[in-house]
């Protein structure tokens, strides 16, 4: 085996074992709650077992026997979760822990374990500001594996970023309706319109990646700062308080203007920064979601 393959395989390996374990003890039941709802076809009654979900008791069967009874539910028809993910230049940015892509390839893992442990499909659209690649839904851990090695090993054709192109696509690809998570920095060209049409088809979730140092300049005299989607190479002072200034409230303008497309499209989102663990905005997004249904 190639020395290649061999590190390519540890690394699936190691991203595994992480990312499972954390849908297996974290995100499995409120993944279902936040997507699969309550949604599903009532069967029978059984007696309560230690463990069952109080939400499922009957009380009126419980009041006749005098002992407690939950409802069984129909397994909820199958879910197809897509996954949309920003393979752009920027993507591999980050001056903190980890860099955008390593993020996004653990966040992608997580979500699509916890929805293969849900008897989910999953799909994976790679784009840049073109459509790089698309995986088509499928379940089963060889088919999670494989992702993850495309996730490792893929290389862009092209650096730029285009969200409204991937929703364009992923509208067109997908007829079923489904729960689609867009994973980039946002930082594009105008996708509302796009998006607005996706989420009225399927169900959007944007998970934004930031690093620290794109939205704040730490005093470091005069540095060079390298666009990783242009290759543009532009020098700045940072040593200077009004350019650190204007860089912070251009960042905040951004970070608002997305907000408000976000809430105007009715989608759900969460940021996550390079320097954080994504456990708690994930699950605060998935309680959120399951506290509404």
């Amino acid at each position: 085996m190639a020395k290649d393959t061999k590190d390519l395989l540890k690394k699936v390996r190691k991203i595994e074992i992480k990312t499972r374990g954390l849908s297996n003890h974290l995100f499995s039941g409120e993944y279902h709650s936040a997507f699969k709802g309550r949604g599903m076809a009532f069967s029978e009654v059984r007696e309560y077992q230690i463990g069952d979900e109080i939400r499922t008791i009957d009380w009126n069967v419980t009041a006749r026997f005098n002992h407690p009874y939950v409802k069984v539910f129909d397994e909820e028809r199958e879910l197809t979760v897509m996954i949309l993910m920003d393979v752009s230049g920027s993507e591999y940015f980050g001056t903190q822990n980890q860099q955008k892509q390593e993020l996004a390839t653990e966040l992608c893992a997580v979500l699509a374990f916890s929805a293969i442990q849900n008897n989910d499909k999953v799909g994976v659209i790679f784009f840049s500001d073109k459509v790089e690649k698309f995986i088509p839904p499928k379940k089963g851990r060889s088919h999670i594996l494989m992702i993850i090695r495309e996730l490792i090993n893929f290389e862009p054709e092209n650096k730029g970023t285009n969200v409204a192109e991937a929703l364009r696509y992923f509208t067109g690809a997908i007829k079923k309706k489904c729960t689609a998570f867009v994973i980039s920095d946002f930082i594009t060209p105008e996708f509302e319109n796009e998006l607005k049409i996706a989420n009225k088809k399927h169900d959007i979730v944007a998970l934004k990646l930031y690093d620290k140092h794109e939205e704040e300049f730490p005093n470091l005299g005069l540095i060079p700062v390298k666009d990783e989607e242009s290759a543009h190479i532009m020098w700045v002072n940072t040593g200077d308080k009004a350019v650190r200034e204007a860089f912070k409230w251009d960042a905040v303008k951004r970070n608002s203007a997305l907000q408000d497309t976000f809430k105007r499209s009715g989608v759900d989102y969460t940021t996550i920064g390079t320097h954080e663990s994504y456990v708690k905005p994930l699950m605060t997004l998935f309680k959120k979601r399951g506290g509404r249904r």
